[in-house]
């Protein structure tokens, strides 16, 4: 059986994943990257060298042996990419797909009724529903956008991004914590969706705590300098960009992540990179990682629609309340240890393939490849709070 994970490129958020692939299948795995990784992403720290792995191939290098392999597969896992003619092409001869997919409408879903947008979405999607064309859904909201078109009724299924999984017994993941004071770390791009500025205002009004700002981007010079003009300095450290291990080796020491994200961001993948270094991640529940992989109260903590107060009353409990923020701390990393980790999704995606190939495909009961549920933005929050 031969399985094509097609993309624009590939990177340390999907290398765990084929990995196991590959581990699964050997030969007949292959990633194929449709274009080179942007200059943007090379200066955050992220690395070409997964250009280098045994299956990857690049299309614009081997362009008749990507094309082959793509129409000709038994299974394509279509990732965002430029060669949509070629999935439509073995989508119309009846072959198996599994779209991979976050939002469509992540400005918001009024979108959909627009009628050039539709005709678009028509062709990509809507027309293939009774076809064995299937969807993984890359965040929580994602099922409710595709919902909205009806496209893959019964066939969409939760799904995300799987960075790297680290193991630790109880013991190391405890001892590796910063035992004076609370540290909280926040990482990504200062970038205006991802809202950094909560972060020096969190600072400015908790205390006992110290802040770890991991990223670059348009707002780092205002918020060095605000926090200057707040006389943070010795509350906060700014790292600037780091490479992803350099990220994973400051989450280690940290005991809160605080995600800020809002409803722009599709996934996050550095929820499930903080939850798997034993921080309990408070987030906003608004991004696409966080009612999938959090459970309210229980491995970690989210606050509604952006909402400042709410995300600073979970840290300051978190804060107050060590034995409890221990706990979590636990259950998060047993979450992406044992559940959300590129090894199980792997399995349950050979499972998957093989009980659609026999006839009778029985979904997980939870994690990857389980239903995903058809929740409305607006709704989310509130399922989150009875759905843990």
């Amino acid at each position: 059986m031969t399985v094509v994970f097609i993309s624009n490129y590939i990177n340390h958020h999907q290398i765990p994943f084929c990995n196991a692939c590959y581990n699964q299948w050997g030969e007949d795995f292959a990633f194929i990257q449709t274009q080179p990784m942007e200059q943007e992403r090379l200066d955050m720290g992220w690395s070409r060298t997964g250009e280098k792995l045994p299956y990857v191939l690049c299309y614009y290098e081997e362009e008749k042996r990507c094309r082959d392999l793509i129409l000709e597969s038994d299974v394509l896992l279509a990732g965002w990419n430029d060669k949509e003619e070629l999935v439509q092409e073995r989508l119309n001869a009846g072959k198996l797909t599994i779209r991979i997919s976050e939002r469509l409408y992540r400005e918001g879903q009024w979108k959909a009724v627009s009628p050039k947008g539709l005709l678009h979405k028509y062709r990509e999607h809507i027309r293939y529903r009774k076809s064995p064309a299937y969807l993984l859904c890359a965040g929580a909201y994602v099922a409710s956008d595709f919902h909205l078109i009806h496209a893959y009724p019964g066939k969409m299924f939760k799904w995300g991004y799987f960075p790297e999984t680290r193991k630790y017994s109880q013991a190391q993941l405890l001892a590796m914590k910063e035992k004076e004071g609370v540290h909280i770390v926040w990482a990504g791009r200062f970038i205006p969706l991802k809202h950094p500025e909560n972060m020096i205002r969190l600072a400015k009004e908790v205390s006992g705590c110290h802040i770890h700002m991991i990223g670059s981007g348009e707002m780092e010079q205002q918020l060095r300098d605000d926090a200057e003009k707040l006389g943070l300095e010795d509350r906060i450290t700014f790292y600037g960009f780091q490479t992803p291990e350099q990220v994973r080796n400051i989450m280690e020491k940290c005991h809160i992540h605080v995600f800020t994200s809002n409803h722009l961001e599709g996934w996050g993948a550095v929820v499930n990179e903080a939850m798997n270094s034993g921080c309990v991640v408070v987030a906003n529940a608004q991004a696409g990682a966080v009612p999938y992989l959090i459970r309210q109260g229980v491995n970690g903590i989210a606050y509604p629609a952006g909402n400042y107060g709410k995300m600073r009353e979970a840290v300051e409990y978190l804060i107050r309340h060590p034995e409890e923020r221990e706990k979590m701390a636990l259950a998060a990393y047993e979450t992406v240890r044992d559940l959300w980790n590129a090894e199980h999704a792997a399995k349950a995606l050979q499972k998957m393939i093989v009980g659609i190939q026999s006839g009778y495909f029985e979904p997980e009961a939870k994690g990857p490849l389980s239903p995903a549920p058809v929740i409305s933005p607006g709704k989310m929050f509130r399922w989150m709070q009875v759905n843990k």
